[in-house]
């Protein structure tokens, strides 16, 4: 079968981002020339790869049977490059994937453990929403991804087989609001007062959760600021611009004048953070990577 490098990064974009449009995106393509890439190595294979539907493109059975060899391919092309590059051949690279906000706490902790317990394990990591980390996972451009689970915890995807998935820690989820204003000097606020108020959430995809607005409220939330960096969200709610949700009681630590509220009248919404990687046994890098995770989620209890 003759394909290309290229190809083979389509492929493994396509997988990872969900549509043909958000591949030539990241790799910095045209739409179009990500399709010819598309139709190309469906031709070397003789196989129909891609699924097209109206809520984006998965692959078939065939695509991910490709995509499994390609990822193996790739990555020891790109450990080739990595070592013309100069880098120390004797440090084995981790990919590590984050929840956006996910990072703040436990990044900065589990490198210096890595530092003290495995010096020849390097991590390098990127930050993305749960859905999209997964599609990393599975497309094979992330080794290991911390993820955020809400009941009844499902498996992150619908894909076979399922991804090998561990708890690190878990918590309520609270609300974020200002210390001065509607809700100030209260340590509690029922659901039914969240129906009013304006919502500081993070722009989503389609099929994906919208973060920062409380679940199941009673109609669709007021949503006056879209922003996707936390630190930026908190600042808005500490100003008096809105409301937002948050799974960590350290939040409110980052800005003074942020309080966390616990919301009564229904049943509390509890938030893990799990640890995710592909099936099947793992590296001794992605362990080392895996037990400084939990370890640090302990730590934090």
């Amino acid at each position: 079968m003759d394909v290309t490098t290229v190809g083979l990064r389509t492929l493994r974009e396509v997988a990872e981002t969900g549509s043909f449009s958000a591949a030539a995106q990241r790799l910095g393509y045209t739409q179009s020339a990500v399709s010819r890439q598309a139709a190309a190595l469906e031709r070397a294979a003789a196989a129909d790869l891609f699924e097209r539907g109206h809520d984006g493109v998965r692959l078939t059975s065939a695509g991910l049977v490709l995509l499994g060899r390609a990822r193996l391919a790739l990555d020891a092309l790109d450990a080739a490059a990595g070592e013309l590059a100069g880098r120390p051949a004797a440090v084995e690279q981790v990919r590590l994937g984050v929840y956006v906000s996910g990072g703040f706490d436990l990044l900065p902790e589990v490198l210096a453990r890595l530092a003290d317990t495995d010096p020849l394990v390097g991590v390098t990591s990127r930050e993305g929403t749960t859905p999209a980390l997964a599609r990393a996972l599975r497309s094979g451009s992330l080794d290991v991804a911390v993820l955020t689970s809400r009941p009844p915890h499902r498996s992150p995807d619908d894909e076979a087989p399922p991804l090998h998935v561990e708890t690190i820690d878990e918590g309520e989820l609270r609300v974020a609001v200002a210390r001065t204003g509607r809700f100030a000097g209260r340590d509690a606020v029922h659901a039914d007062e969240l129906a009013d108020v304006d919502w500081i959430a993070s722009p989503s995809r389609a099929g994906e959760p919208l973060l920062g607005v409380w679940p199941g409220l009673s109609g669709p939330p007021r949503v006056t600021h879209s922003v996707r960096d936390w630190l930026t969200k908190l600042r808005l709610v500490a100003a008096g611009h809105g409301v937002t949700t948050v799974g960590s009681p350290v939040a409110a630590q980052l800005v003074p004048d942020v309080a966390l509220v616990r919301v009564e009248g229904v049943p509390p919404e509890v938030r893990r953070r799990v640890v995710a990687r592909l099936p099947g046994r793992p590296s001794p890098a992605v362990q080392a990577v895996c037990a400084a995770l939990r370890a640090t989620g302990a730590s934090a209890v």
